[in-house]
């Protein structure tokens, strides 16, 4: 069981597998990411930060101030997610990169410029931030223990708006950021704010009270688990409990639903209202259920979660299609266009299911998190770390109209005034090691692939890949106890020809029949178990290649249509790609001749593109004027010349300009 585990279940929790003792990600695709995070992302979100005002509201509150408060109710919140990013990152550092300066300027919000403009932020400036913004916290705290500034600024009474006051929201962020700082870095400041805080709820929350943004369930359930005070559990059971009565006064046009208040979780069967709010609480109740041995809850989630896979999820993995609302539309209502599929719906569908794998054991909660991690988490940051996505459409039409700061068709933007996204992903990024694997009195278990190295039981694995662009991964003993235990090894359920291969004490035996080369079924683990030597060697090849995916039939709007995927990327066509023509215009060929493609202009030299035989339709006459016909009429002859497609990674897109886009795309 980890120490710094981003989630850790009590020893008396109902799990299946628990958190590997310590994963780090070193290098490849997902260090690539982490790299940038750390050196641009995380400065550059505490700069924007302070700019909206949420620090200068927790000043005037340390003063006892009133009056002004800056930006959203939900400030507070900004602040301690990147407090929380800022402890997982420093923690993932280690010790021999915390006391370095120079080059990485993470502490830029605090921290001026050295001599010759060079930084000195480094990890100095970064550890001297995150103390001077935790101290700004303890300090806005009041001497009875609430904490929101936006209500101790105006002069309102706590806990007389929680329908829309956020402020247990903002509470279940700061015990977040209290975990991470403790495990982390050992550092218990935080804490003492958190507990004091949480210790005024327990005692002042007024009976039945429920906040309209749920979230603060999860937090109350780790905090639980950090510090063994059940009355902290308690309280996440009874909102968890409470939740579905329609206790939340109406809003506007929305109904109950919208806040996962019209039925109970015990009774749902699917996950319904903002997107966002949906998963923050799934993922709480999912902590309550194990923490709780409840298994009637447990099984209410997992078919929710399944109904929520089969119905209302995007090929990215993205969620929510309904602008009005951030909510989930109805069962494959998943119209591409109009996708709104938030970056923070994404990082809140990879924390439930992670406590689901928890749960279960089961691959298919690892396989949704893959997806989203590549394919709707990533495309809501640029790749150079600086702009961002709050929406993620899956088309963009040539001559759309950016009428909305969110909308894809404006690109990228460098910060929001509802900045909950850019935050999350950082803090997602930042503690991403502790996702890749497990451990049980079996054995290890490794559910994402990145190179680095895995503890977990006495077993030191080191991981050496460079997936997702290749799909050949290698795992070396370097450390194992003298018993038999199992490793078991994720095969996505789209890696239909994955082989594994075994190399024990440097010969070429084998150690049960699956390993020998064959291929493996996908959509599960393949484990092997014996005793192990170091040196000993496994090498897992996951087949990675092109491939056309279908929807069924139900999600019409996809009808006619195939994506392209390549392991676990979704790709889609870009107009940077294509001069010339209107990516609108563009289809398949029935025989497309999928293929690896050399690099492409402006991305990174790794990036590995698909090209496809396709072809350009060419406006015809009858094509001007109402865009409807009687069936059948006769048309004037098609025009269309061939055109050799591009197809570059979905998380890719928009960083070589914004223009015209597509996932699906028409088969001629």
């Amino acid at each position: 069981m980890s120490d710094d585990a981003v989630v850790r279940p009590r020893p008396e929790a109902a799990v299946t597998l628990r958190p590997a003792a310590g994963a780090r990600i070193e290098g490849g695709f997902w260090g690539d990411r982490q790299r940038v995070n750390r050196d641009v992302t995380i400065p550059l979100g505490g700069e924007r930060i302070r700019e909206s005002g949420a620090f200068a509201n927790l000043e005037a509150a340390a003063r006892g101030a009133g009056g002004e408060h800056r930006g959203k109710v939900f400030a507070d919140s900004d602040v301690y997610k990147w407090l929380e990013a800022v402890a997982w990152e420093r923690g993932r550092a280690g010790d021999d990169e915390r006391g370095r300066t120079g080059g990485d300027d993470l502490g830029r919000p605090y921290a001026g410029d050295g001599e010759g403009g060079r930084s000195q932020a480094g990890g100095d400036g970064l550890a001297r931030a995150y103390e001077e913004a935790v101290a700004l916290v303890a300090a806005a705290q009041r001497p009875d223990g609430y904490l929101h500034t936006h209500t101790q600024l105006t002069g309102r009474e706590p806990y007389s708006d929680l329908a829309s006051s956020h402020e247990l929201y903002c509470a279940g962020h700061l015990m977040q950021a209290a975990v991470a700082g403790s495990r982390a870095l050992g550092d218990d400041t935080l804490l003492r704010v958190a507990t004091r805080l949480a210790d005024h709820l327990v005692k002042d929350l007024p009976a039945g009270a429920l906040d309209g943004h749920p979230q603060i369930e999860t937090a109350l359930a780790e905090l639980y688990r950090e510090t063994g005070a059940r009355p902290y559990l308690d309280l996440a059971i009874r909102m968890v409990t409470d939740r579905g009565g329609e206790r939340l006064p109406l809003k506007g046009h929305h109904g109950p639903g919208i806040r996962q208040d019209r039925v109970p979780l015990r009774e749902a069967t699917t996950v319904e209202g903002h997107a966002v709010r949906a998963m923050y609480l799934a993922a709480g109740a999912t902590d309550v259920a194990v923490e709780t041995a409840d298994a009637d809850l447990l099984a209410a989630l997992t078919r929710q979660w399944r109904d929520m896979v089969a119905t209302k999820t995007y090929l990215t993995g993205g969620l929510g299609s309904v602008w009005y609302g951030e909510q989930f539309g109805g069962p494959h209502e998943l119209t591409p266009e109009t996708a709104y599929c938030e970056t923070c719906a994404a990082v809140g569908s990879v924390q439930w299911s992670w406590r689901m794998l928890l749960a279960t054991g089961e691959a298919a909660f690892a396989d949704l998190m893959e997806r989203t991690l590549h394919n709707a988490v990533l495309p809501g940051i640029s790749l150079g770390g600086d702009r961002f996505f709050y929406v993620n459409a899956l088309r963009v039409r040539a001559g759309a109209n950016p009428d909305d700061r969110r909308a894809a068709a404006r690109g990228r933007q460098d910060w929001y005034g509802t900045a909950c996204c850019p935050p999350n992903v950082m803090r997602l990024l930042s503690s991403l090691d502790h996702y890749l694997a497990t451990g049980d009195d079996e054995g290890v278990q490794v559910h994402l692939y990145a190179p680095g190295t895995i503890r977990a039981g006495g077993v030191l694995l080191e991981v050496e890949t460079d997936y997702p662009w290749g799909g050949r991964v290698e795992l070396v003993v370097r450390e194992t106890p003298d018993h038999p235990w199992t490793l078991a090894l994720r095969i996505p359920a789209w890696a239909d020809g994955a082989g594994v291969e075994a190399r024990f004490g440097g010969g070429d035996q084998r150690a049960d029949p699956g390993v020998d080369g064959r291929t493996v079924a996908p959509g599960g683990y393949h484990r092997v178990r014996r005793v192990w030597r170091r040196g000993d060697r496994v090498t897992l090849d996951l087949a990675v290649r092109p491939r056309l995916t279908a929807a069924v039939p139900r999600l019409d709007v996809a009808r006619g249509q195939v994506a392209v995927e390549r392991g676990p990327l979704v790709y889609c066509l870009e107009q940077a790609d294509h001069p010339g023509v209107i990516v609108d215009d563009l289809c398949l060929d029935t025989n497309p001749g999928l293929r690896d493609g050399s690099p492409v202009t402006g991305l990174p030299a790794e990036v590995v593109p698909v090209v496809a035989r396709g072809r350009a339709h060419v406006h015809r006459a009858d094509d001007a004027g109402f865009p409807y016909r009687t069936a059948g009429a006769p048309r004037e002859p098609e025009h269309e010349g061939p055109v050799a497609l591009t197809f570059v990674p979905y998380y890719a897109w928009a960083n070589r300009g914004t223009g015209p886009m597509t996932i699906w795309t028409p088969m001629h």
